[in-house]
């Protein structure tokens, strides 16, 4: 039966994100899913189909009516965990600056996981009022930063969030570990 614009094909909201955006890529290909991705980090529509597989049965909320809120621009980000392009890059990049703070969260976690040249974006973060923006940020760089941001992130270990400060010495020891002391 051939969809039309009108009939949304079946998406499989019950399966892990994993699983949901590799039947995205398996109807729509891996770079229109990035590109849709990307969109909705712009905060565009792209689709009931498309929100649904992003963002799961959370999204039928938001169709059925429940506020949009930062909603779409985090499932966008979280897409990028699992679907990717390098020119996806500058894009979470800016994430790191977003209003919302789970959108900022995710953004630090992308880039880590993308190993993205955002260092200087996250040591900003690690003074960001949402703490788990800051356990965040703290745990990106431990994986992208250099030996020169263990004393910012040292400051976090006297954070009041026991999150935060358990991310720090986290951090520090990835860097101690990819940067002993001679």
């Amino acid at each position: 039966m051939t969809r039309t614009p009108e009939e949304p094909a079946s998406v499989p909201v019950e399966l892990p994100l994993e699983k949901r955006l590799a039947a995205a890529v398996e109807r729509y290909g891996e770079e229109n899913v990035v590109e849709r991705a990307l969109s909705l980090l712009a905060g565009n529509y792209e689709g009931e189909d498309f929100l649904l597989f992003v963002g799961g049965e959370h999204a039928q909320g938001i169709l059925d009516g429940a506020p949009v809120l930062y909603w779409p621009e985090l499932w966008g980000a979280r897409a990028l965990l699992y679907v990717w392009d390098e020119s996806a890059g500058p894009a979470i990049i800016e994430t790191l600056s977003n209003p919302a703070w789970r959108v900022r969260e995710m953004g630090a976690r992308v880039a880590a996981a993308r190993e993205l040249p955002a260092a200087s974006a996250l040591a900003g973060l690690l003074s960001d009022q949402v703490p788990r923006v800051r356990a965040a940020a703290a745990r990106a760089l431990g994986a992208l930063g250099t030996a020169d941001d263990m004393a910012s992130i040292r400051t976090l270990l006297k954070d009041p969030e026991i999150e935060v400060r358990r991310a720090a010495q986290q951090s520090l020891d990835a860097l101690r570990a990819r940067f002993p002391k001679p």
